[in-house]
């Protein structure tokens, strides 16, 4: 009774897989270390893990909404804010604030884009936001084709700061996922995603808008991929147009192996930043180890199967539990 009473609840918390595989991972890098480097270890895994959380978000976000959705679009928006910001900023303070709402406003833009795209013409939206990737990507080579423009001292000491330890970055996207938390569970729109992702036809006969969710949807994933390309951007020192790309992929895996369900109707923010830390630790440790790029990749990929494997075997039982 007891024992099945536990499955229950690590069924019901599919995202707690994450984690264990990061404090795996970790643990083996630093018995490999002898402990060495242990602090610099997590506050660069906090660091870089939050770029690839923010971007998680927003995908999360879309592939809530049911089978189909996902926004591939997110590489070429990062590019294209960065750039962006860089320029309206102009290394000047006093010019951040422009560039932050410029940044806003991009990302706004191409998710509306990206849903007139699937509305409009009717194509599935794998297809719709890759067209519009290369839309935007080549509007980010002609902006952003001049010499790369550090960010201001503002932006890059907030990117790159610490307080009591703790990344700034780190802390701001912590926030961000709170707020993403409450608003899958304490508005409409999160309520209504999260029933189009069960049954979208359900979800229409009972009164939610559903095409105005969608489109609401891929606006916040378009306005967190800009988040992240302004944030790459001033961490990093500058733009540059291939800034995105590790960003496709990294983006869709922190989303399932955080436990976010790919048939959609169901979300776990915790596991995005769980997934985002062991994704950047599992790289630290294949690293530590020596070992070459081919073998490294091969074990990345193998690993992370195994652990998607893991959450999706939860979501199963959780599934049949309800």
């Amino acid at each position: 009774m007891q024992a099945t009473l536990n499955r229950q609840a690590w069924a019901a918390r599919p995202w707690i897989w994450s984690y264990v595989a990061a404090v795996l991972v970790l643990i083996a890098t630093w018995s490999f270390t002898g402990g060495a480097g242990a602090g610099e270890l997590l506050s660069g895994a906090l660091s870089f893990s939050a770029f690839f959380a923010v971007a998680g978000l927003g995908q999360m976000l879309v592939i809530t909404t049911g089978p189909g959705n996902i926004d591939l679009s997110i590489p070429a928006n990062i590019a294209l804010s960065g750039a962006l910001a860089m320029k309206v900023m102009n290394q000047q303070d006093s010019l951040i604030g422009l560039g932050v709402l410029a940044v806003v406003g991009c990302g706004l833009s191409i998710g509306l884009f990206n849903y007139v795209l699937i509305r409009l013409l009717r194509i599935p939206p794998i297809i719709a936001t890759l067209s519009s990737s290369f839309l935007v990507l080549s509007v980010a080579i002609v902006y952003g084709r001049s010499v790369r423009i550090q960010p201001p001292e503002g932006v890059y000491q907030f990117a790159t700061g610490k307080v009591l330890g703790v990344p700034w970055v780190a802390l701001l996207v912590m926030l961000l996922a709170l707020m993403m938390a409450i608003l899958l569970k304490r508005t409409r729109l999160g309520w209504g995603a999260l029933a189009i992702g069960q049954n979208p036809r359900a979800a229409a006969l009972a009164g939610i808008p559903v095409e105005r969710i969608r489109c609401c949807v891929y606006m916040v994933s378009g306005l967190m991929a800009s988040l992240c390309g302004l944030l790459l951007a001033g961490f990093s020192g500058g733009a540059s147009l291939s800034m995105g790309e590790e960003y496709l992929l990294a983006s869709i895996a922190v989303v399932v192996i955080g436990g976010t369900s790919v048939g959609g109707g169901c979300s776990n923010v915790p596991g995005v930043w769980g997934a985002s830390i062991f994704l950047y630790l599992l790289v630290s440790m294949l690293n530590t180890f020596g070992l070459g790029a081919g073998v490294r990749m091969i074990l990345t990929g193998c690993i992370i199967i195994a652990v998607i494997t893991a959450v999706s075997g939860s979501a199963v039982s959780q599934a049949k539990a309800r």
